[in-house]
């Protein structure tokens, strides 16, 4: 993270979900955004929950990510106080897998939205990423980095395909 205040809040629903909200922090990072780590749980901790999510505007946050696993309530928990966008990230684990995260993550009651990612290793990237175009809308800077990003994968693609290609001819 760096000396800006953060842009964006980064919170999982317990600290064994780090494996995994480590990889949005990455990214986050490496698109230079800043942005705060934090772990609040939406049932052991309701009350930070609520402030947290209810004061993220006034301090100055424009995105939320939301990781948990299990009933995985903590997205739809901060949604409920904020009108700030909230991405959830499904975590895998328990006796479903993960299944149960995804599920209650996507299925939000009608005016309490939740973007949700894959429930996968892709997830927290994609969290990260989606949270990077929501903030380009009014930063030029930033939508020329995830151009730039863009371009990387394509170009990887090209070369793989260039090498398939190359392999079949012989």
């Amino acid at each position: 993270m760096n000396e800006q205040a953060p842009l964006v809040g980064l919170v999982m629903g317990s600290d064994s979900d780090w494996p995994v909200v480590s990889k949005a922090h990455e990214t986050l990072q490496e698109l230079g955004i800043p942005h705060e780590v934090r772990v609040i749980s939406a049932h052991r901790t309701p009350e930070t929950a609520h402030e947290y999510s209810s004061t993220a505007e006034s301090r100055g946050l424009k995105v939320i990510l939301a990781a948990a696993g299990g009933a995985a309530h903590l997205a739809g928990v901060l949604a409920a106080s904020t009108i700030l966008p909230v991405v959830g990230i499904p975590v895998a684990g328990g006796a479903l897998n993960g299944l149960d995260a995804l599920l209650a993550t996507v299925q939000m009651p009608s005016g309490i939205p939740v973007a949700t990612v894959a429930l996968s290793s892709s997830g927290p990237v994609n969290a990260a990423l989606l949270a990077a175009q929501m903030l380009a809308l009014s930063d030029a800077d930033l939508a020329a980095k995830l151009r730039a990003r863009k371009q990387k994968l394509a170009e990887k693609v090209a070369a793989a395909d260039e090498k398939l290609q190359n392999s079949l001819q012989g």
